[in-house]
């Protein structure tokens, strides 16, 4: 880190022990989890938000990434019932599935110019690898070229075991298909106490970070995630860090870290207070700041609103990931402010503009599209 403020290290205005992690960095050390922690719960947000913005310039200098993308959500019978989830059939009273069909008429229904169909659900029961592996390479016939980021590790453990294959066997049979990546959700929290409360009948923490890792191996690279705001504590957030970033330091597949915020309505879990807007932005800059081996932080808008995922990028995050195309309802049940979540590739523009960052068009992997230049 060439430039650092000096207001970082300066001790009559922040406490030794901040300076210290400030000066580790900026020698290009690695900080410990007790150094996060103390991030966590010693540093101002002012301090902490200009300490995370130089670490992600350093990293993306001044540019924001998003993607042309639509997301598929399958159905939202599962057999799981997760207390913070207001999604599956269980806490919503109402189930869909759609079709083949309905999926490609969806694809069809949006921009020629989007590049990624995110595909993610509820575990269904009856769905095997080779009936999701038929919708992948359907919707790659139809629309070649299309990216195809699919199925978190909780759908894989159940789609693959399923068809009685390894997981090796699984990853490899869904690449034949054109699977191109993984997204990173269902990893929730890697803590299994907290884990029992939250999501305690689904595949656990070990089993998510074995299949990315399984996944890494193949070439199959993916992001990551982790739920925040319900009951964990700043414990078990840096728990979850320290373990991806080990993963990340075996593997070097992850693209990019999605911090998710719990939301309280329509769930089991609606008696705990949802994170403030405050907490978010310093999550992002924590998660910055300790995720020194992951090129890209993520805000999902859908879940936040477009004014926070702007805010967010002056604490960490450099991408506000897509156009999305008003296809996803696992937030909007849940509370979330926009409940119609779709922006046009210059509304996004437009968001990163008038934040003071330079917009970036890129493919899935972070290559970019267009006129997008990253010098």
């Amino acid at each position: 880190m060439e430039i650092l403020s000096n207001a970082l290290f300066d001790e009559t205005i922040v406490m030794p022990e901040l300076a210290a992690v400030a000066r580790k960095v900026a020698e290009g050390m690695r900080i410990t989890p007790e150094e996060g922690i103390l991030l966590y719960t010693k540093a101002e947000t002012a301090w902490l938000g200009a300490f995370a913005n130089i670490v992600r310039e350093q990293k993306n200098g001044n540019f924001a990434y998003y993607n042309r993308n639509i997301h598929i959500e399958p159905t939202n019978i599962c057999i799981y019932n997760c207390t913070f989830c207001s999604y599956n059939q269980h806490q919503s009273g109402s189930s869909w599935e759609l079709t083949l069909e309905d999926i490609l008429r969806r694809i069809d229904e949006t921009d020629d110019n989007i590049t990624e169909v995110h595909i993610v659900g509820g575990v269904h029961p009856d769905r095997d690898l080779h009936y999701y592996g038929e919708m992948i390479k359907a919707i790659k016939q139809h629309r070649p070229g299309l990216h195809i980021k699919a199925f978190t590790a909780i759908e894989l453990d159940y789609m693959i075991r399923k068809s009685g294959m390894t997981l090796n066997e699984g990853l490899l049979k869904l690449k034949e298909y054109g699977l191109d990546s993984l997204p990173g959700g269902g990893a929730e929290i890697f803590d299994e106490a907290v884990r029992k409360v939250i999501c305690g009948t689904k595949s656990n923490g070990k089993l998510w970070l074995e299949i990315h890792r399984a996944s890494h191996k193949l070439g199959i690279p993916s992001n990551a995630t982790i739920l925040y705001g319900h009951v964990e504590n700043y414990d078990h957030r840096i728990d979850h860090l320290e373990k991806l970033r080990q993963l990340q330091d075996e593997t070097h597949g992850f693209n990019a870290f999605i911090p998710l915020k719990f939301r309280n309505k329509n769930n089991e879990l609606s008696w705990v207070k949802e994170a403030s807007v405050v907490e978010d932005l310093r999550n992002y800059a924590v998660s910055r700041i300790y995720l020194d081996n992951i090129p890209h932080l993520k805000a999902y808008w859908p879940m936040i609103g477009k004014e926070v995922a702007a805010l967010s990028l002056a604490y960490g995050v450099d991408d506000l990931d897509g156009t999305i195309n008003d296809s996803t309802r696992i937030y909007s049940m849940a509370g979330a402010d926009d409940s119609s979540p779709v922006m046009a590739s210059s509304d996004i523009e437009e968001l990163i503009s008038g934040a003071g960052r330079i917009p970036v068009e890129r493919d899935s992997l972070y290559n970019t599209i267009g006129d997008s230049a990253v010098n």
